[in-house]
């Protein structure tokens, strides 16, 4: 399955959630479904209910499908509860760190600027976004980078205040990850658990 690319507040509106990670637009006033019937109340499923929460996590990071449940995969391995360590592997994505560190306004945006090549990492160039990363890395833009338009704004307004995982140098332009992401860090409500029982029966 591709990644999305149509309209991205058309989106929210069907997860009734806001999610930073795909657009800074906000919900306002139309904060129920999109369509004709958009606006009569509608009782959801069990599986769509566990459906919504699994394509929060999809639409905000940005992710196929596949890369999902690969993700999922090896959090079902890891020694911590599965649903925090998926989150921890999402956050801990080289394109959401630029996007949380403020130098993009989406995480759509920050993947762009990582697959450009405007985007150091410890120094080096790199350009696959879904690079891990790890306490003491850092990451600064280039000069082409920071003369982006929506880099150049982000930077002025972050989309989000920066987390605690992370620290950042104005002067540099530099952000630096002091620790790894916590689950109770993501910056929009998720039911982990709806996700975890969701693919639970599918992998």
């Amino acid at each position: 399955m591709s990644r999305y690319t149509g309209p991205r507040l058309k989106v929210m509106r069907a997860l009734g959630t806001e999610l930073p990670g795909l657009s800074r637009k906000s919900l306002g006033d139309r904060n129920y479904p999109p369509g004709q019937h958009g606006q009569r109340p509608k009782r959801k499923s069990d599986f769509g209910v566990k459906l919504i929460e699994k394509q929060k996590l999809r639409f905000n990071y940005g992710l196929t499908e596949s890369q999902i449940q690969r993700l999922f995969r090896e959090a079902k391995r890891s020694k911590a509860p599965t649903g925090d360590k998926l989150l921890e592997l999402l956050e801990s994505r080289l394109d959401n760190f630029v996007f949380r560190a403020g130098f993009a306004p989406t995480t759509i945006a920050a993947r762009q600027l990582v697959r450009h090549k405007h985007v150091l990492l410890n120094g080096r160039s790199v350009n696959i976004p879904s690079i891990r990363i790890r306490p003491g890395d850092t990451i600064v833009l280039t000069e082409k980078g920071r003369k982006i338009p929506c880099a150049a704004e982000s930077l002025v307004e972050p989309a989000l205040s920066r987390p605690e995982w992370l620290s950042f140098d104005e002067a540099a332009c530099k952000a630096t990850v002091t620790r790894l992401p916590d689950a109770s860090e993501v910056p929009f409500p998720v039911e982990i658990q709806h996700v975890v029982e969701y693919y639970a029966v599918r992998i």
